[in-house]
């Protein structure tokens, strides 16, 4: 069963569908009992959504380093 920090880590790759089968499914079942890896994969889709209006593109590597180190701090503070 996946952890928090490997959601944390497979999120962008999730959102952009790139994950294999056993992974996606590891995941989808953390996300059933994890409440913070839900808020976080929904915030980070409906950001996504709204940034681009629904368009798909391609974060730059700095912006989405920046984005997994936030998320990263964040799970390592957990929950207040």
């Amino acid at each position: 069963m996946m952890n928090c920090k490997d959601c944390v880590h497979q999120v962008s790759d999730y959102l952009d569908g790139e994950l294999d089968a056993d992974l996606k499914h590891s995941l989808e079942e953390h996300l059933i009992f994890c409440h913070h890896c839900r808020v976080v994969v929904d915030s980070t889709r409906k950001t996504i959504d709204l940034y681009c209006d629904g368009k798909i593109f391609q974060l730059p590597d700095s912006v989405r380093d920046r984005l997994h180190s936030a998320l990263r701090r964040k799970l390592e503070d957990g929950p207040r």
